[in-house]
């Protein structure tokens, strides 16, 4: 006979928690789960983001930091972010950056981001493309950190070392048209020496993507579990999500339990920080629908209807008006389908259009 656990807690009330860790309520002009930034990808998506959760992007930089993807962050927190997520020893660093193109570069560990940041603290000095910033700093590494591009006919570094090693090179990231432009960060960010903060970094996710597991925060970090449990806080709760152990900050063990779905609907951009939790089967357990809304390229927004993933959205420009989409997995209520107008305006507003239009799929309609 099975026996419960005052820890014991249900995947429902784990929704509802992040939900509201979230600060989906609107409540906050500066949700606390900005910690852990909002992610640009694709552009636009950050602002789309923070829109949901009643933010904006001020005093925000957009700047290479989780695994080298652009996301936004809070000016004032860049400092501390690149010590975090500066690798903690030659094994952090050689998992974060281990590719088939630099396999023995990789191999180089923590001097292959000190050479990597060092030298984009060199050669950007004003706003410079990419691709002059990427020629730059290629010819400053060393060789084996760097591959041969064919199709350029040019010697390349490694580009998932190039973006992890932007943030600690003090480098934002902007754009002029289709293309990418780097600029120095002002003031500068000092170079990290070693590793600091990473605890609370994870701390961070546990609050607001946990309860979570060690490997599920070493896949949002790009290192592997070991290190990451080599560096796991202090002063954890451990729960068990319908018998699987997961851990969360002590201190918000009470608000978990206490957890109950709210009355909202959000649309949600790709990459949002609700959709960086590395338990995809528990957000979606149906895994055709997981397929759906994680998709490898062009993957579409996510509906958000209480605490459920609901649904898939898309939108697109058209003149000045810009039509959103919604595709639901099931019929929707005729008051969430209401409220959607609303967050359909909020997407425009978000993207700078002067109009929108809601649409719904046919199949779902």
């Amino acid at each position: 006979m099975s026996s419960t656990h005052r820890n014991d807690v249900s995947r429902e009330q784990v929704l509802a928690y992040r939900v509201a860790a979230h600060g989906f309520g609107r409540s906050s002009t500066r949700p606390e789960v900005l910690v852990l930034g909002a992610q640009d990808t694709p552009h636009g998506a950050a602002r789309t983001a923070l829109a949901a959760r009643g933010a904006s992007a001020d005093g925000m930089e957009s700047v290479w930091s989780f695994r080298g993807a652009p996301h936004l962050h809070r000016r004032e927190e860049l400092a501390a972010l690149a010590a975090a997520l500066w690798p903690v020893d030659d094994t952090d660093a050689t998992a974060r950056i281990n590719t088939s193109a630099i396999k023995d570069g990789a191999k180089l560990g923590l001097e292959a981001f000190r050479a990597t940041a060092e030298a984009f603290r060199t050669a950007v000095t004003a706003p410079m493309a990419k691709g002059e910033v990427s020629t730059a700093v290629s010819a400053s590494v060393p060789e084996s950190l760097t591959y041969w591009c064919a199709p350029c006919g040019a010697q390349h570094i490694s580009g998932l070392l190039f973006q992890q090693a932007g943030l600690p090179g003090a480098v934002r990231v902007g754009t002029a048209g289709s293309g990418t432009v780097l600029e120095p960060l002002e003031p500068r960010l000092p170079m990290p020496s070693e590793a600091s903060g990473t605890a609370g970094l994870i701390r961070a996710y546990l609050r607001f993507l946990g309860p979570a597991t060690p490997a599920e925060v070493a896949k949002h970090l790009g290192t592997k579990p070991t290190v990451v449990k080599s560096v796991w806080p202090d002063e954890l709760e451990e729960v068990r999500i319908e018998g699987r152990k997961a851990w969360l900050p002590a201190a918000d063990l009470d608000a978990l339990l206490a957890a109950r779905k709210q009355d909202l609907v959000r649309l949600l951009p790709p990459g949002d920080p609700f959709l960086q939790a590395r338990d995809r089967a528990l957000l979606v357990p149906d895994k055709s629908r997981e397929k759906e809304i994680w998709r490898p390229l062009g993957a579409p927004g996510a509906l958000l209807v209480g605490a459920e993933l609901a649904g898939t959205w898309r939108a697109k420009a058209a003149g000045r008006r810009l039509d959103v989409t919604v595709t639901p997995f099931a019929l929707l209520a005729p008051a969430v389908r209401k409220t959607l107008e609303a967050e359909a305006e909020a997407v425009a507003s978000a993207r700078g259009a002067a109009d929108v239009r809601l649409l719904f799929a046919d199949d779902a309609s």
